[in-house]
């Protein structure tokens, strides 16, 4: 089975005080360089961005990683991908921080998990 790792940028950039406030773009851009090279589960990961972090990384596919730009809520756009991807039969897991959010991805088959979990994984 294929699988989908979606990743909630704002929640995992935000869960490190690096000063990551000051560059929200630079911040996503890192996070982004980090999961090209990280290994992590799924065949697909799919970086959700919103705010002035869209700034720093172009919407998009780079290699196994698909950026998305959210049009307003960030939540939103992450329920919609993870939907997506179980609609077409992958495992979802969901990379979030956002209890809500954990609990709508629950109600699509998805399987939610901390930012920690992620940020253990990218060293």
């Amino acid at each position: 089975m294929t699988s989908t790792l979606v990743v909630d940028g704002a929640n995992v950039v935000g869960s490190r005080p690096d000063g990551w406030w000051r560059d929200r773009a630079g911040a996503a851009r890192r996070l982004h360089e980090q999961l090209l090279v990280a290994d992590v589960p799924g065949d697909e990961v799919v970086l959700v961005l919103e705010g002035a972090a869209k700034g720093g990384v172009p919407a998009g596919r780079d290699a196994h990683v698909r950026t998305v730009h959210a049009p307003k809520d960030g939540d939103a756009t992450i329920l919609d991908e993870a939907r997506r991807a179980a609609a077409k039969g992958r495992q979802v897991t969901v990379v979030t921080a956002d209890r809500a959010l954990a609990a709508n991805v629950a109600g699509v088959g998805a399987l939610a998990l901390s930012p920690s979990w992620l940020l253990d994984r990218l060293g």
